[in-house]
């Protein structure tokens, strides 16, 4: 018998082997240099003429155990070698997606902790139907929260017209910190149960609101119907939408949710040019109506497409963790969201109004908020495409600087009181197309920067704990420009500074989420 040194080396299995006998096949070095023959499937040593491939395993001696040493009678003490084989058979049965390194060591910035332990789809027919799925929701959902502003110039005209600007914004505010804020519940029992009962209840609510809505006279009417039971519904449907995706996507999962935010643009494109038409044809009742019928349509879909495929996280409650403010990165990148979405709604709300305000005819004053959404339409998928590959912070500081630069380079300009009604229709079309799709990104990337951040099953409860804060913005947005409008006598130049000015404030806070992860490396793909 020969003497062993007290150093194990392991010999890795032949590539891509299914055979078990081969990850057993490791064995000791010899003080000469030289390796025991691994053993085949009857326990007898194999051929030195059939060498083993190189391993699937990343690293042979993160998985050495304690030293060995032979034995009095110079045996070899075969349950400790077992021992140490089964911890070697354990790390190269693993799933491929974690023994895989990524190709380049800036590309984990892009994944969510841990998610190289799950393996993804990234694709296939039942991952495109759960977008498509998830795009009708939105579409439901978010069709309408991009159509506000055509209700609130029509509103602020007729049924409403002896109240002012601020009061009114207050059922559109109400409506979208409804839809935010009820995540806090919503994106945990996600977690906990998938998306089967949370759809099929935000259908019932969304139609019963719309229904609603069509019957609306009083003030407190459009709260109820429009903002408590339209925002719960509103709520119950984008958030397990949304997250759904996830469970399918992880390097496509830019692409794939901002396929699916594109429906929210579609919407917000038709609905506004069929409430113009209908207003004037059928009446405001029936117009509403009509919408209803076409969301009970788009929710079905939604109920019978949208799935999960992750096993759900149980023993968990349904509230979010607020200690997870602890990590800075995720409190910058939460207070950066909440900034882009206490502006977000004020053009989408009262470039209608604005347009009335300075004198441009009611035809096109309507239209522009659909210009808006077909700028969105882009913004919402090609920001998610591109961020796949350059980062998906990376891509949000630059499109929330496109923002900015939109809002104080046009719509600021055109806002001025010297300004004619001939000069404000070239910049504000303008504006409102390229702010469409700069803020597209708004929507369809926040999901998937938040995301990144966390484990993939726990991406409800982040997402749920981060839209807790930015409701309160979502909230309180539309009341504070429409008190900004009354305060300036009618005129938008000071609601459209406060716009620019939460831009900007959000901007710095995206940088500072990168620059606290990455430095100040611009290479670097976050």
């Amino acid at each position: 018998m020969r003497a062993y040194s007290q150093q194990t080396v392991l010999r890795r299995p032949r590539k891509g082997s299914s055979n078990l006998a081969e990850s057993e096949a490791c064995t000791l070095s010899k003080v000469s240099g030289e390796a025991l023959p691994p053993q085949n499937n009857e326990g007898k040593h194999a051929s030195r003429d059939d060498p083993l491939g190189p391993s699937t395993c990343q690293s042979s001696d993160e998985y050495v155990g304690k030293p060995w040493s032979p034995n009095a009678d110079g045996q070899q003490d075969r349950q400790a070698l077992h021992a140490q084989l089964d911890g070697l058979k354990a790390h190269c049965t693993r799933s491929p997606a974690s023994r895989v390194p990524p190709a380049k060591e800036e590309s984990n910035n892009n994944l969510g902790a841990n998610d190289q332990e799950v393996t993804y789809p990234e694709g296939g027919l039942r991952a495109w139907l759960v977008v498509f799925g998830s795009f009708c929701a939105m579409l439901a959902a978010f069709g309408l929260a991009n159509a506000i502003g055509t209700y609130q110039a029509y509103l602020s005209t007729h049924q409403l017209s002896s109240y002012d600007e601020s009061t009114i914004g207050w059922i559109f505010s109400i409506y979208v910190f409804l839809a935010f804020f009820c995540g806090v519940q919503i994106g945990p029992i996600f977690d906990a149960k998938g998306p089967r009962w949370l759809i099929l209840s935000g259908s019932v609510f969304m139609v019963a609101g719309v229904m609603g809505l069509a019957e609306a006279t009083a003030y407190w009417h459009f709260i109820l119907s429009f903002s408590i039971v339209g925002g719960l519904g509103t709520a119950l449907l984008f958030t397990p939408a949304m997250a759904a995706i996830g469970h399918f996507f992880l390097t496509r999962r830019g692409l794939a949710s901002g396929l699916a935010a594109t429906g929210g643009s579609v919407g917000g494109v038709m609905f506004p040019l069929l409430l113009q038409h209908l207003f004037g044809t059928i009446g405001y009742g029936w117009a509403t109506r009509v919408m209803g019928f076409i969301l009970l349509v788009l929710v079905v879909i939604a109920n019978l497409l949208i799935k999960s495929r992750l096993p759900p996280k149980l023993g968990g409650t349904v509230w979010p963790s607020f200690h997870i403010f602890n990590d800075k990165v995720f409190a910058v990148t939460t207070a950066g969201v909440f900034f882009i979405e206490w502006a977000l709604f004020i053009p989408i709300s009262y470039i209608s109004s604005y347009a009335l305000h300075v004198g441009i005819n009611p035809t096109f004053s309507y239209q522009l908020l659909s210009l808006l959404n077909v700028g969105s339409f882009f913004g919402r998928w090609l920001p998610g495409y591109v961020a796949d590959r350059w980062g998906r912070f990376n891509t949000m500081i630059i499109t929330v600087l496109l923002c900015l630069l939109f809002i104080i380079g046009l719509w600021l300009p055109a806002a001025v009181p010297m300004s004619s009604v001939r000069d404000n229709i070239p910049l504000i079309a303008i504006f409102a197309i390229g702010f469409g799709f700069a803020s597209g990104s708004n929507i369809s990337l926040t999901p998937v920067c938040v995301g990144q951040l966390c484990k993939t099953e726990e991406y409800g409860r982040y997402y749920a704990t981060c839209y807790t804060i930015v409701s309160f913005g979502c909230l309180t947005g539309i009341p504070i420009a429409g008190a900004i409008v009354k305060l300036d006598g009618g005129d938008y130049w000071g609601l459209i500074i406060f716009t620019g000015a939460c831009y900007a404030t959000g901007l710095l806070c995206f940088i500072t989420a990168r620059v606290e992860t990455v430095q100040w490396n611009l290479r670097a793909v976050f």
